[in-house]
């Protein structure tokens, strides 16, 4: 009994926190939402859900499912990737009214691979406050459980669906020298796998994130060659959502593919031949060598390309 009622107290203590600070009319509030685990709310985001006046959601009927465990109901926009530029009108008409208004994506931080940041546009060009409460967020989490090999990184999110375009855009990452974070669908995940080992090479390690904060969570670390072999070996480890951290580009790949990205863009129009006398005459690279390099390009290309 002793620690409930510690407990109590501690909590009541930590919404007076989040009760005592400035929340101005007329802003926007970016607020994330759990990824999975409905506890990971901040009780600062409780508080703002329960103090505005209306939340524009991506979609209204999740959003009001969750605020429904936490015993907040509000009426809601819907703002999602098909309608953000004209739902924003309607958000800052709110605003200009005096309203505090909460963005949420359905999971999450909005505006990270999520709607939210065309709207975050709309607010700040009207000259109203945008003000971001931070949480959860799929990106940070995988990364946290990913290890020393990212000192850095980049995101990329959801690669193009259609192999040749993902092939071209996984060229243009080949020599990036920091981690590569990418979400991915169930229904892609092992394709998507290969089509990394393919673009990377096998030896670099990799971190398959499912579920995250969800009941059936994994985390798996391997070299990309066992990627998709480890997927395959079990249908359960395909469903879900994932993130995937690739580790970078180590030093001695970059000497032999620093021209890809260029390379690649080029032999998109232009012939082998062509696409090299122009990549020399840009980089000052010796021809020869750019020459090897635009064959195999070209012909992974090719290989994409009748994949499809």
């Amino acid at each position: 009994m002793a620690l409930s009622l510690n407990s109590s107290a501690l909590m009541l203590q930590v919404s007076e926190l989040a009760e005592r600070q400035h929340y101005p009319a007329g802003a926007l509030y970016v607020v994330a939402t759990p990824i999975g685990n409905a506890a990971d709310i901040t009780v600062r985001a409780l508080h703002v859900l329960a103090l505005v006046g209306r939340i524009a959601a991506e979609e209204t009927r999740n959003t009001s499912q969750l605020l429904a465990r936490y015993g907040i109901s509000k009426p809601s926009i819907a703002v999602h990737e098909h309608n953000e530029c004209s739902a924003a009108e309607r958000v800052i008409e709110h605003l200009h009214n005096g309203e505090r208004i909460a963005c949420v994506s359905d999971a999450g931080t909005p505006g990270i691979s999520d709607p939210g940041a065309r709207l975050v546009d709309a607010v700040c060009k009207a000259g109203l406050p945008v003000i971001p409460l931070p949480g959860a967020s799929a990106l940070t989490t995988a990364l946290s459980a990913a290890g020393a090999w990212v000192s850095g990184f980049s995101f990329i999110g959801f690669l193009p669906t259609k192999a040749k375009q993902r092939a071209t855009q996984l060229r243009a990452l080949a020599n990036h020298p920091l981690a590569i974070v990418f979400y991915e669908a169930p229904h892609r995940i092992v394709e998507t796998t290969r089509a990394l080992a393919e673009a990377f090479g096998n030896a670099r390690e990799i971190l398959i994130a499912r579920e995250l904060t969800k009941l059936h969570e994994s985390l798996h670390h391997c070299t990309l060659a066992e990627g998709p072999s480890w997927l395959e070996e079990d249908a359960t480890r395909q469903r879900g959502e994932f993130v995937l951290v690739v580790q970078g580009a180590p030093e001695k790949e970059a000497a032999d593919d620093t021209h890809d990205a260029l390379l690649g863009t080029l032999l998109e129009e232009l012939s082998v031949k062509s696409a090299t006398r122009i990549a020399a005459t840009l980089t000052g690279a010796p021809r020869n060598a750019l020459y090897e390099r635009a064959l195999q390009l070209s012909k992974l290309g090719s290989e994409d390309e009748g994949a499809e």
